[in-house]
């Protein structure tokens, strides 16, 4: 890891103090864009989450969009009778389902996530092109990074989830 060369009298603020309320500003402003297409901010997770490939089971979908597995069981339920995704068995494995999604949850999904990069677009438009280039390659590469590259190993082991 290379060496710090922050000093305590850098006035930029810390990352967390920058990222955090824009993240909340963020999820705030895609709400009204998923109110329209009526679907939940958990309900829009999880059909990015499923892709175009089928995710086995709710367990593995839990995990991929760090979430608690009975958490989601509603927000699974409710697209299931919306008939946005299917849960069907696993073929190698009859004690787990596989989750899709169904062309109508395909439709809604992007459909939502359109709205939801046009408002993207407009705040990204304040950026110069260059900049705005470097800028969501550097946070494709920091959101990437695993947890334990970001908190330590050490304090891994004493974050209980």
């Amino acid at each position: 890891m290379a060496e710090s060369t922050a000093t305590t009298d850098d006035p930029r603020p810390d990352l967390a103090a920058m990222i955090v309320p824009l993240g909340r500003t963020l999820m705030a402003a895609e709400l009204p864009v998923l109110r329209a297409h009526d679907v939940s901010m958990w309900a829009y997770v999880v059909l990015l989450a499923l892709g175009e490939e089928p995710v086995r089971g709710q367990s593995a979908l839990a995990q991929a969009i760090d979430a608690d597995k009975t958490r989601i069981i509603g927000v699974l339920d409710d697209l299931q009778e919306r008939g946005l995704i299917e849960r069907r068995p696993d073929p190698h494995d009859r004690r787990a389902h596989l989750l899709t999604l169904t062309p109508a949850g395909r439709r809604v999904r992007d459909s939502a996530q359109a709205g939801i990069r046009d408002r993207e677009d407009r705040l990204l438009s304040r950026i110069p092109g260059e900049d705005r280039s470097v800028f969501l390659r550097v946070l494709r590469t920091l959101s990437a990074l695993p947890e334990e590259e970001i908190i330590g190993s050490e304090q891994m082991k004493t974050i209980s989830r």
